[in-house]
C-alpha cells in the first residue's frame, strides 16, 4: 500500500500595506476568477472603514476578529465498528486558520449590505466584539464538539 507524501506547503507573501501574511491569506480567499487587484481593494476598503468607524488602528481589529472566529476544537468523522461518530479533535493551526478565513469570508457573503467593503467591515467589526455570523458558525462547531466530548477516546 503506497503511503501518501504529506502536501509541500506553500509559503504566501506578505502583503505590501501592512506587511503581514494573514492579511495575503484573507486577501487571496476574497478573491474571486483571479481578480486578486479587486479582492486588495476590497480589503483596504474594508479596514479604511473599520479605522474610521472605530477610532482605532484596523489591523488590530482585523486580528482581535480573527482571535475571535479561530476555533479551539473541530469534530472529524470516524468509522468504528458500522456506525460513524463525530470525535472531537484539536485542528492544527494551518486548519484554524483555513475554518476562520473561510468562515468569515461565507458571513460577508450572507450578510445584507450593498457593497462588499461595507460588508467585509460590518463582519470584522461584529467578529471583533465577539458577534455576527462567523462567530456563530465557530461557536456551533465547538458546541458540536462539546456534545460529542464522549466520543474523544476515538481520536486518532
Amino acid at each position: 500500500m503506497a503511503r501518501r507524501r504529506q502536501a509541500e506547503v506553500r509559503v504566501i507573501q506578505p502583503d505590501l500595506v501592512y506587511q503581514d501574511v494573514l492579511v495575503s491569506a484573507l486577501i487571496n480567499r476574497i478573491m474571486r476568477d483571479g481578480k486578486k487587484n479587486l479582492a486588495s481593494r476590497i480589503f483596504y476598503g474594508a479596514m479604511k472603514l473599520v479605522q474610521e468607524r472605530t477610532g482605532q488602528e484596523s489591523l488590530k481589529i482585523f486580528r482581535q476578529a480573527y482571535d475571535n472566529v479561530k476555533p479551539r476544537v473541530e469534530v472529524r468523522s470516524r468509522r468504528v465498528g458500522g456506525s460513524t461518530y463525530q470525535v472531537p479533535v484539536e485542528p492544527s493551526e494551518r486548519r484554524k486558520q483555513s475554518l476562520t478565513l473561510r468562515w468569515l469570508i461565507s458571513a460577508v457573503d450572507s450578510r445584507p449590505e450593498r457593497t462588499a467593503v461595507e460588508r467585509l467591515a460590518g463582519e470584522i467589526m461584529d467578529a471583533a466584539q465577539g458577534r455576527g455570523g462567523a462567530i456563530k458558525k465557530k461557536d456551533d462547531v465547538e458546541r458540536m464538539a462539546e456534545a460529542n466530548r464522549a466520543y474523544a477516546h476515538y481520536r486518532w
